[in-house]
């Protein structure tokens, strides 16, 4: 089976160049790589040079419409019995195509989706934001389960694949951005499709580099479920509300002795506590305390920003986008 790698990137030459080094040592050798550069002003195009013939890759350039519509023109493209979809900065682990081939030749999945690790040569503030992202100590933990909670697995587009059968049925993604990937997701499930987690499928996740990049993609994906609500009912879960009620707990922190200082107390001892408990638990898997303090920093980070995202958003009265097939 020949797969068919889809990039889309936007002003990140340098990750990219990582993301293609890494693809040149797959064991599983049937596969192209498809560049999408979604209207970039800091082109990869001169990274992408150095691996023709090297890797059997095709670069495009489009305007700038969103990773959703970037994905859709790289399906266009293809050539692939099954498309694989990878965010820029990621790295690929060289067994990644070889235990993706092996897992749906014994059983076969129209669609799946693989979890994320940090990788050694990350920074601390990268481990800690890995682990707040995949950690049950915050929502991160439904990331990589094989069951989200309520239901089928849905894959994330970090990291994914679909069968031809599945974008020939679909047309794709209908939404630029903001929940794009779990809206495709649905849509998929919805059209009878098989999906599911492949655990060793896993890819080296670089996310963001500090706290305020991180801070404005968790603010983003609080803001992207409500908006995913808005195409499918019934897609807000307590999981989703946990954020919300975290933030509002905290804000209500500096004036909540005014009102009941033993209320305040057991607040503070609650924040304390979860703070503690979310250190000792990244210390034992990082097996490093700086990386474990700034774990919390880190969880706290995304369920604040994933809070104040998903409450003022669903305060906004939007409009749909019009889906583009």
């Amino acid at each position: 089976m020949k797969y068919s790698i889809i990039i889309p990137v936007y002003n990140r030459p340098d990750e990219v160049q990582e993301l293609l080094d890494s693809l040149t040592r797959q064991t599983y050798k049937n596969f192209e790589v498809i560049i999408v550069e979604d209207g970039s002003t800091n082109k990869c195009d001169e990274a992408v040079a150095q691996f023709v013939g090297i890797l059997d890759i095709h670069y495009h350039f489009k305007k700038n419409e969103g990773q959703g519509f970037a994905r859709n023109y790289g399906y266009a493209h293809a050539v692939g019995d099954y498309f694989i979809v990878f965010d820029s900065d990621c790295l690929i682990p060289e067994k990644y195509l070889e235990i993706v081939h092996h897992r749906l030749s014994e059983n076969f999945l129209d669609a799946f989706g693989g979890p994320d690790k940090a990788a050694d040569s990350f920074t601390n503030v990268q481990k800690a934001i890995s682990y707040s992202m995949t950690s049950p100590m915050s929502t991160g933990g439904i990331r990589g389960n094989k069951k989200r909670l309520g239901g089928t697995f849905h894959p994330r587009s970090f990291n994914m694949g679909i069968s031809r059968e599945v974008y020939e049925k679909t047309k794709g993604y209908i939404l630029p951005r903001m929940g794009e990937d779990i809206e495709f997701s649905i849509r998929i499930i919805k059209n009878g499709f098989t999906t599911g987690l492949i655990p060793e499928a896993h890819v080296y996740h670089k996310r963001r580099t500090n706290f305020k990049q991180f801070y404005k993609q968790l603010h983003f994906f609080g803001r992207a479920r409500i908006n995913i609500n808005r195409y499918h009912k019934g897609q807000i879960k307590l999981v989703h509300l946990f954020p919300a009620i975290f933030t509002l707990a905290a804000l209500l922190l500096p004036i909540m002795p005014f009102i009941n200082l033993n209320l305040s107390l057991l607040q503070v001892s609650g924040f304390a506590l979860y703070s503690l408990i979310v250190f000792s638990d990244a210390a034992t898997k990082e097996q490093n305390t700086v990386v474990a303090a700034f774990s919390v920093v880190a969880v706290w980070t995304q369920l604040l920003a994933y809070g104040i995202g998903f409450i003022t958003e669903a305060f906004m009265i939007r409009p749909k986008i019009k889906p583009k097939q």
